[in-house]
C-alpha cells in the first residue's frame, strides 16, 4: 500500500509499505478514506519530537472497516468509522477512570509514571513516534486499529468525511481546553493560536457560553479565517501588546480563561532561540507565559499545545500570586466523542469550514511543506488516499 513515511527530520515521502495485518483478536483493518495533517505531526517533521526509525505518520483518520479480528463484535466489514487518536485498552485503571490517554497497556515499551522527555510516556498514539507506542499511523491507504472494540465510532452515511473527520483529534482537543475551564456562562476566553486546534477551541468556547472570544495569532491570514468562521475578536502580537489589549477589553482584570493552543514551537526571535540553546531547552514557553500574564487572578489556563522540555525561569511566582488554575494534557477523546458527534449531527457546530487544502495522499510531502512553512494561507490539510 501507499503511505506517508517519516524518514528523518525534513524528509517525508509517500512510499510503498507492507499492508497492515490483524495481529490481535481485538484489531481491525481500516481502509482509510480521509486523513489529515496535524500541527503535532510538524513536531516530528522538525525533529523536535525525536524518531529514529522510518514511521507511517498520521493520527487523524477515518475510513471503512475492511477486516475484523475474532474478538470484535461491535463492528463489521463495511462499517464507516472515525477513530480517536489516543490508543486505549478500555480495561486498565486509567481507562476505567476516564483518563484513556494514560492507558497502561497500549504503550508497553515506553510507558511509565515519570513522564520523562525521552522515556516513561503515557498511552500510545497513532503514528506518533516509538516513544508513544510505535504504531503506524493513518496517512496511508490502510491502517491497523488495535483495541477496536473501544474507540472507533460509527458515523452516519449521510454525512461527509469532512464533517466528522476532526472528531478524531482537533475538535475534542479544542473542546477539552474549554471543558477543563468549566465555564458557567458569560466568560471572556482568550485563545492563543488560530491554527486548527485554536479554531476548534473558539467554536467550543461559544457553544459553552462564552460572552467574548479573543483569538491571538501572529499570522493575519489565520486571524482572518478565525473571524470568518467563528466571529471572534482578533489580536496580532506583531501589531499590539496582546496582554495589555486583553486587560483593556476586560476592565483591567484579564481574561477569565486563556488557552495555549500553540505549544513549544511558536514563532521565535534569534535571541529566543539562543536562550533555548544555552539552557538545553526544546522550543520556548513564551506563549504559555503570555497566558499566565493575560489571565485574570483566580482564572484558568488550559494547555493543549504540546510541550516536551523543561524550561528555566518558569514563572511559578506569577501562577501562585494570581491563584491560577492550570489544566493540560492529551485530550481524553473518549470522554467527549459521543456528545460531539451529536453536536455535528444536530448542526450545532460546523467543523469542515477550517479546511484550506484537500490533496491526494501522493501529495502529502507538499501538504507538510505548505503547512510547516505557512504557505498558500494554509490552515488545515486533508489527504485523500
Amino acid at each position: 500500500m501507499r503511505a506517508a513515511v517519516f524518514h528523518k527530520p525534513g524528509d517525508i515521502s509517500v512510499d510503498n509499505v507492507p499492508d497492515p495485518e490483524i495481529l490481535d483478536p481485538r484489531d481491525i483493518i481500516l481502509k482509510v478514506t480521509s486523513t489529515a495533517i496535524c500541527g503535532s505531526d510538524l513536531h516530528i517533521m522538525s525533529g523536535s519530537v525525536p524518531q529514529k526509525e522510518d514511521m507511517v505518520l498520521g493520527h487523524e483518520f477515518m475510513g471503512i472497516v475492511e477486516e475484523v479480528g475474532s474478538a470484535i463484535t461491535n463492528l463489521k466489514k463495511g462499517d464507516r468509522v472515525v477513530v480517536p487518536f489516543p490508543i486505549s485498552c478500555g480495561q486498565c485503571f486509567f481507562c476505567k477512570h476516564e483518563a484513556s490517554p494514560a492507558c497502561e497497556n497500549s504503550n508497553f515499551k515506553h510507558y511509565g509514571p515519570n513522564g520523562d522527555m525521552l522515556d516513561q510516556k503515557g498511552g500510545a498514539l497513532f503514528g506518533y513516534t516509538d516513544l508513544y507506542g510505535g504504531y503506524s499511523g493513518g496517512q496511508a491507504q490502510y491502517v491497523r486499529v488495535p483495541y477496536a472494540d473501544i474507540s472507533p465510532r460509527i458515523v452516519p452515511d449521510n454525512m461527509t468525511d469532512e464533517q466528522v473527520l476532526f472528531l478524531t483529534d482537533i475538535f475534542p482537543t479544542g473542546w477539552s481546553a474549554i471543558d477543563w475551564a468549566q465555564l458557567k456562562g458569560g466568560e471572556v476566553v482568550a485563545i492563543f493560536g488560530s491554527g486548527p486546534v485554536g479554531l476548534m477551541a473558539q467554536k467550543a468556547a461559544w457553544i459553552n457560553g462564552a460572552s467574548r472570544v479573543i483569538a491571538i495569532d501572529p499570522l493575519n491570514y489565520r486571524l482572518d479565517k478565525a473571524k470568518r468562521v467563528n466571529k471572534v475578536d482578533t489580536l496580532n502580537p506583531k501589531e499590539v501588546d496582546v496582554v495589555q489589549a486583553i486587560r483593556d477589553m476586560t476592565g483591567g482584570r484579564g481574561a477569565d480563561v486563556c488557552v495555549d493552543a500553540v505549544g513549544f514551537e511558536p514563532e521565535r526571535s534569534f535571541l529566543d532561540k539562543a536562550k533555548a540553546a544555552i539552557n538545553f531547552e526544546v522550543g520556548s514557553p513564551k506563549v504559555l507565559e503570555m497566558c499566565f500574564e493575560a489571565v485574570r487572578r483566580m482564572g484558568t489556563v488550559s494547555i493543549v499545545g504540546v510541550y516536551g522540555s523543561t524550561y528555566d525561569n518558569f514563572p511559578m511566582h506569577r501562577i501562585f500570586d494570581k491563584g491560577i488554575t492550570i489544566k493540560q494534557g492529551q485530550a481524553p477523546v473518549l470522554n467527549y466523542i459521543d456528545h460531539l458527534i451529536d453536536l455535528v449531527k444536530e448542526e450545532k457546530v460546523v467543523l469542515d469550514d477550517i479546511i484550506t487544502h484537500t490533496l491526494s495522499l501522493e501529495d502529502a510531502a507538499h501538504g507538510y511543506k505548505i503547512f510547516q512553512e505557512k504557505e498558500e494561507d494554509c490552515v488545515k490539510v486533508v489527504l485523500k488516499p
